[in-house]
């Protein structure tokens, strides 16, 4: 069994609006140095696979065709052996 840790994240080019939403927010509590910000998802989940390869594989297939959309989003992800 692995575990797997997923962190998508929407492309530099893509506006973040909640990453916008929490610097102005930020800036009216008077944190005037809080800029960029950018609003991440982390995905975990649990595979039951004969290797860690085979893990890996799966979960990107599944990062591909549900968890991260391609146009706009980038992903990265662990697998641990638990």
């Amino acid at each position: 069994m692995y575990h797997i840790k997923v962190i998508i994240k929407r492309r530099d080019v893509i506006l973040d609006p909640q990453g916008k939403a929490i610097e102005q927010g930020a800036k009216l509590l008077g944190f005037d140095n809080i800029t960029h910000v950018r609003v991440d998802k982390l995905i975990e989940f649990n595979i039951n696979s004969e290797s860690p390869e085979k893990a890996n594989e799966e979960a990107n297939l599944l990062c591909n065709k549900l968890l991260a959309n391609p146009i706009m989003e980038d992903f990265e992800l662990s697998v641990t052996k638990i």
